[in-house]
């Protein structure tokens, strides 16, 4: 588990996880197989309806947790089970530990939970003098080697068969070999013993209906029915977020959560248990049946307007599956008890600020997890807000303290900028275009995996005089937001979309009192200045009666139109903030929808060109049409392998975690060289530093250009 003192061991961490060569092909298998999978079992169904009414059902039982629990200890007890409510991890353990002593109870078998992974129960069991078997085939390898789950669904996809074999032949003592049914087997003897031996069977919920008393739960092995029945006793952990109010609910639950966890229609097995069945060892004849809620944090969760969407959580683990950071380094490094995008929030809230600090960097803030989430929960925005409230709580970096002062004041931050480009003549190479790579103290790590670009000799503020044609009577009047890539390295890009613009009828405007959306500066956690230029941004473009707000950049796009309003809520700006947002229209979507252009307006190039969409585009904006439609009428438009995975840039991510940064966007090229085109085309100028930066340093053929640029060069 990724629990760590400093940053340094996070990072040595991250480095042993890349050396794992199973691992990696493992995870990057899954994860290709795992997008189409879900794609075919979805088909048919209205996906986000679907997770619309799961958010609505998990978010009404949220709110009425307490009466949920009365009413769901009612009508269990009628059926002669005890229900107990843990306030803390403590309290749960303690309970669970003085049931099995007052049944005397020995050997304990479990059923995987990831509840009682959360409260570390197994630990505290065997600190009592008891024995515990996990049941669950992954479960029990991952006990025997004493390590944490990997994964909230498959705790031990980090594990070759190689492994596994080594592993069960040190428990029985007999040479295996390495074909999976037969190890399948070998645990299938070796756990049925215990099944037969045990006094206590612990096992979690996915369901708690309060209607009826009724614990669900969904599972794909048949040790959990064996681990609820044969023992005398058995004890059921579950989050209090698990009530829900009726059966009807949980069966709606029940039609996303396996086809976004596994791909399936529906586990294998279903079970409903509905109190204290026959047990003949048990008093009376009967088993002698716990249900533990645990609390641990959850109803005050539940009260707080952002972080209580986490209590929407079904585990279903998607958003580990689409996650790129994850698909590197997997769970153990990626998360403490509960992994992936979630794991990042939930080891926050339940296990503090000090298992949680390095892990919320590790976001690269792609918006996989959100895009994917069974429930809707909106991860990216709760991952920033930790780090803010780490920043508030904590005190800020260094980084972060420089950062926020140079972009709280604009004046100071375009100075500073105009002295870098002055200052760097020294320093670039490549005819000026690159600079030289910096020590890796002053950039956060080896930057080796790329070409960093320099500043243009003329940032775009200073060349929109001379470039801005505006028609007389225009059929549309709008403003551009540069963002800062594409007004001090990138002028070229937002050049050429002036000229195609006012080519078009398009009156162009650009508010010199503009400055950097804040999106690197809430990636950073620095969330009051991230606030002011919200605001400062806003005013620049008040005064303009602008049709429309253009920006080049999609993570400018993205922030603009989905945080602003969201950030500034409640606030003297707030309804200015919506109005500001409304008018955010991202250049691709106003060319191909706005402007209507087609071929006619186009020459139209046989130059192969494939694209790469950048993560704020596809999945913030949701754009997926208009991009690739646009190509294809300027050129031959060759579709890549996985154009809408991360290029691995997310601003200051590829700074703080160069060793996953150069991964990710080496992948990106290699999927994109494969089609054979001359070019790669995308929306966004970060994007553009990235692929091109790592095509300069691995010395790629292939061209990168924003959608801009290749419109404005075929334009008729």
């Amino acid at each position: 588990m990724a629990e760590n003192k400093t940053m340094k061991e996070y990072h040595g961490q991250i480095q042993e996880a890349l050396h794992d060569e199973f691992l990696r092909k493992t995870l990057d298998k899954f994860a290709v197989e795992y997008k189409a999978s879900r794609a075919r079992i979805f088909e048919g169904i209205d996906v986000k309806e679907l997770i619309h009414e799961v958010a609505e059902i998990k978010d009404n039982a949220a709110k009425h947790m307490s009466e949920l629990y009365e009413q769901f200890k009612a009508e269990a007890e009628k059926r002669g089970v005890h229900v107990h409510l843990a306030k803390t991890a403590e309290d749960a353990n303690r309970i669970i530990s003085k049931i099995a002593k007052d049944t005397n109870c020995k050997n304990i078998i479990k059923s995987k939970s990831m509840t009682a992974e959360e409260i570390h129960l197994n630990t505290a069991l065997e600190k009592d003098g008891f024995r515990v078997v996990e049941t669950d085939l992954g479960e029990w390898i991952i006990q025997l080697r004493h390590e944490g789950p990997s994964h909230m669904v498959m705790p031990a996809i980090h594990l070759s068969r190689y492994q596994v074999s080594d592993l069960f032949s040190d428990v029985t003592k007999i040479k295996q070999g390495s074909d999976i049914q037969k190890l399948v087997k070998v645990a299938r003897r070796e756990l049925r013993a215990e099944y037969v031996n045990a006094d206590m069977g612990i096992s979690g919920a996915n369901f708690a209906v309060a209607e009826a008393g009724v614990v669900g739960t969904c599972t794909n092995e048949g040790n959990l029915r064996l681990v609820t029945t044969l023992p005398r006793v058995h004890v059921i952990i579950a989050g209090l977020e698990k009530l829900i109010p009726t059966i009807d609910e949980a069966l709606r639950c029940i039609q996303i959560l396996p086809r976004n966890a596994t791909a399936q229609a529906i586990t294998s097995y279903v079970t409903w248990i509905a109190g204290a069945n026959e047990c003949a060892p048990g008093p009376d004849g009967r088993k002698e049946m716990h249900i533990v809620f645990l609390d641990n944090g959850r109803t005050k969760i539940a009260k707080d307007p952002l972080f209580g969407q986490v209590l929407r959580c079904v585990r279903c683990g998607a958003c580990a599956n689409v996650c790129p950071v994850y698909r590197l380094i997997g769970g153990h490094k990626m998360g403490y008890v509960y992994i992936g995008a979630v794991g990042l929030a939930l080891t926050y809230l339940y296990h503090g600020a000090d298992k949680a600090r390095n892990l919320v960097q590790n976001c690269i803030g792609c918006e996989s997890c959100k895009n994917v989430c069974s429930a809707g929960i909106d991860l990216p925005r709760i991952t920033r807000e930790i780090r803010s409230r780490l920043v508030k709580d904590e005190g800020n970096s260094t980084a972060g303290s420089v950062m926020s002062m140079v972009m709280k004041d604009r004046d100071r931050f375009h100075k500073l900028l105009k002295f870098i480009r002055f200052s760097q003549g020294p320093l670039t190479i490549k005819g000026g275009r690159f600079i030289r790579h910096l020590p890796a103290v002053l950039m956060g790590g080896d930057q080796s995996f790329r070409q960093l670009p320099a500043l243009a000799p003329k940032s775009f503020r200073q060349l929109f005089d001379d470039v801005v044609q505006n028609p007389q009577n225009p059929r549309f009047r709008v403003a551009i937001f540069s963002g800062c890539a594409q007004d001090f390295i990138y002028p070229e890009q937002l050049v050429a979309a002036v000229k195609l613009l006012n080519k078009h009828g398009v009156a162009v405007d650009f508010p010199l009192k503009q400055t950097c959306c804040g999106l690197p500066l809430e990636m950073m956690g620095q969330r009051a200045t991230s606030l002011q230029v919200s605001s400062q941004n806003i005013a620049a473009f008040e005064a303009g009666k602008y049709d429309a707000i253009i920006t080049l950049c999609a993570s400018c796009a993205g922030h603009l139109k989905n945080s602003y309003p969201e950030l500034l809520a409640g606030t003297p700006d707030g309804h200015k903030a919506e109005l500001f947002a409304a008018k955010i229209r991202d250049f691709s979507s106003f060319v191909y929808d706005d402007l209507g252009l087609t071929e006619d307006d186009f020459a139209r190039t046989d130059e192969k060109v494939t694209y790469h969409s950048p993560c704020h585009m596809c999945r913030g904006l949701g754009v997926i049409k208009q991009p690739r439609a646009l190509i294809d009428m300027a050129a031959q438009y060759v579709p890549a392998k996985e154009e809408d995975v991360c290029c691995g840039f997310g601003g200051t991510f590829s700074v703080k975690f160069p060793e996953l940064s150069g991964e990710i966007v080496k992948k990106k090229l290699a999927n994109s060289e494969a089609t054979g085109a001359s070019l790669l085309v995308t929306d966004c100028p970060g994007c553009v530093m990235q692929i091109r930066g790592a095509a300069e340093a691995s010395g790629s053929k292939l061209r990168i250009e924003h959608m801009s640029e290749l419109l404005a060069r075929t334009m008729k």
